[in-house]
């Protein structure tokens, strides 16, 4: 089911490719697992996405971009799942990361929580401004945290996706063997 769905609404690769800004770079673009939906490939691009969702600013999907290309994992998905992080989830994500990184370093002054970051949202420009001072005075616990945190969100979504796919494969199985079985 979740495959059908993509496929009628995910544009096919050729229509993908022969976009004017895409067009000249569509010698990189394909190897056929970039687009394919196989285990592998969207369990890469699921893992893609979740590391490189934690870059900041505008970074994370040519970031996704220039790894699941080379290692030919599902680009489109790649680029989908840098979306978990955005306006609404990245401050949490960050002191997450921040927490991580301060344990780990065993900062003492971990145990005061850093102000969060409040968006506003009539004043876009001079909140992207107060977000990066923010981010800077956060320090080496978030420089520390934030791989961290990417790795393990990375690693824990692929396990995620490799199991939940043999699952509705041992479940689709099941039905078919049931199926055959009444008729």
């Amino acid at each position: 089911m979740p495959r059908k769905f993509l496929r009628l609404h995910v544009p096919s690769p050729s229509r993908v490719l022969q976009h004017r800004w895409l067009a000249r770079y569509a010698h990189f673009l394909q190897h056929p697992n970039l687009w394919h939906l196989n285990r592998r490939s969207v369990a890469g691009g699921v893992a893609i996405g979740l590391l490189t969702g934690l870059i900041p600013g505008p970074f994370q999907m040519p970031g996704a971009v220039l790894l699941a290309v080379p290692l030919k994992k599902n680009l489109p998905v790649a680029l989908a799942t840098t979306l978990y992080s955005n306006p609404l989830t990245i401050v949490p994500l960050y002191l997450a990361a921040y927490e991580i990184g301060a344990w780990l370093i065993h900062d003492a002054s971990s145990g005061v929580a850093p102000q969060p970051f409040h968006i506003d949202w009539m004043h876009p420009a001079d909140a992207l401004i107060a977000f990066g001072d923010w981010v800077l005075g956060l320090g080496p616990p978030l420089l520390i945290g934030l791989p961290v945190l990417a790795i393990a969100l990375a690693i824990s979504g692929y396990v995620l996706v490799r199991l939940g796919w043999r699952a509705h494969v041992l479940w689709s199985w099941q039905q078919r063997a049931r199926r055959r079985r009444h008729h």
